[in-house]
């Protein structure tokens, strides 16, 4: 295993995402509600580029006791990470895949110490 430097901490704001190069390819860092994310860049569905994606809180349906449909609302507690190619949602804290659990991306240990972010492959 290899733990490689990332960024500076103060260089990785709130919603934001920095990517190292490593021989197992491109990982994408993120700041998620003060947490640390690592992802492999890789979109299991076709390569796309998921690290880069834009942030959404996840997309829930409201269904009233008696099984009838009463729209739709954001779940403010889990943010999904959307591939840019096609759309493909991951929840952030688990890297599963929204739409189908078998599927997930690639994380790593990301670890923030003395001011610097690291991950280790």
């Amino acid at each position: 295993m290899a733990d490689i430097f990332v960024a500076r901490s103060d260089d990785l704001e709130e919603g934001g995402r920095v990517f190292v190069s490593c021989d197992v390819g491109d990982i994408g860092v993120l700041r998620v509600k003060g947490k640390l994310h690592a992802f492999l860049n890789v979109c299991p569905h076709q390569g796309g580029p998921v690290c880069s994606g834009m942030l959404i809180h996840r997309v829930e349906e409201i269904i009233a006791e008696d099984k009838t449909f009463q729209g739709m609302r954001f779940n403010e507690n889990d943010i999904n990470i959307v591939c840019p190619w096609h759309g493909w949602e991951f929840n952030v804290e688990t890297g599963r895949c929204a739409g189908d659990g078998k599927w997930s991306l690639r994380r790593f240990k990301v670890a923030e110490k003395n001011g610097e972010i690291h991950v280790t492959v």
